[in-house]
């Protein structure tokens, strides 16, 4: 049946990127969940920064996306599921790890559906992110009394700024916009540098670890001079955690300072979806105890429709700008 004739029902509302910075939302089937799977009508999905590299259009990248495509921090209720699945209801409302998530639904395996629970009612919850940023958290094993610096004061962090503080480590958050030291601050960082020129950087650390630098330096920017950064503010024996995402390609590295200083050096990224879920997981608990609460950092909210409008300024990054969710 052709989709102009089917009823409203049964169609869905999802967003397909045509080319380089271009994209249309269209009308698609309803799609059914198959063995293990439900379906969920989505009330929002965060927009990720990875998703800024396809958007530009990469000679690898391919065009049309799947509807929905790189959409993949989603939440809403499950309106439909297989009958195999177990544990979860008709109208749970979920965060979910699925791919297709800019679209009004999306398919979701049950094993990668976590349960919201009623606390979080009405309350965006994009889980990959703060599952994300749970588990980098747990991968920089932070403890008290610590020296922590934390390099890109974007979502990411702040949460983790948020985390290390409550831990009880002392926080020095370094990052470019005034906006994001000011969050910084008020997500517990003890210091704050502007992050423009990197010697005096050095210095600033230099001087507040009394020549020591930090146990652990996270870098959550995704490019080489945080990278540089992170490993000059590494004191010897310490830990460097990448958290951001370097997907625009190879990185060179002072192998000879990392090597001098003996430091630990962490990719923070996780793929098995049984470690994602898990860091959605203590996301939740960490969100409905008041450990973190990421509803500040929702910034800039659109319809579906203005998909393209989020994820520029996504990439641009405009003053006041954190995190954009798009709502359906």
């Amino acid at each position: 049946m052709d989709i102009a004739a089917r009823p409203a029902a049964e169609l869905m509302r999802a967003a397909i990127v045509t080319g380089p910075g271009s994209l249309s939302v269209e009308s698609r089937v309803l799609p059914e969940p198959g063995p293990g799977q439900v379906r969920i009508k989505l009330e929002g999905c965060g927009v990720c920064a990875s998703n800024l590299t396809p958007w530009a259009g990469p000679d690898w990248m391919i065009f049309p996306t799947e509807a929905g495509g790189l959409g993949h921090e989603g939440w809403g209720t499950i309106d439909a599921m297989a009958a195999d699945v177990t544990g979860l209801q008709l109208g749970d409302r979920v965060a979910a790890l699925s791919y297709h998530a800019y679209a009004t639904h999306d398919i979701a395996d049950a094993s990668t559906v976590a349960r919201l629970p009623g606390e979080l009612d009405g309350k965006p919850f994009p889980g990959e992110p703060l599952g994300c940023a749970m588990n980098i958290f747990s991968r920089s094993n932070i403890q008290r009394s610590q020296t922590v610096a934390i390099i890109g004061i974007g979502f990411l962090g702040a949460l983790l700024t948020r985390l290390a503080a409550a831990a009880g480590a002392r926080v020095i958050a370094i990052s470019r916009l005034p906006y994001s030291l000011e969050v910084a601050r008020k997500m517990g960082a003890a210091e704050t540098i502007a992050m423009d020129d990197h010697w005096r950087i050095i210095d600033s650390v230099k001087t507040l670890t009394g020549g020591n630098f930090c146990d652990n330096v996270i870098e959550a920017v995704g490019k080489q001079w945080p990278l540089d950064l992170a490993g000059e503010l590494t004191r010897e024996r310490g830990r460097l955690i990448v958290a951001g995402y370097h997907q625009d390609g190879p990185r060179q590295v002072n192998m000879q300072l990392w090597n001098w200083r003996g430091l630990d050096v962490i990719n923070a990224h996780e793929r098995d979806p049984a470690i994602y879920m898990r860091g959605i997981r203590e996301a939740i608990e960490a969100v409905r105890l008041g450990r973190i609460d990421p509803l500040p950092l929702y910034t800039h909210i659109y319809p579906l429709e203005r998909l393209d409008e989020a994820l520029n300024t996504t990439r641009d990054r405009p003053a006041g700008f954190l995190k954009a969710l798009v709502r359906f």
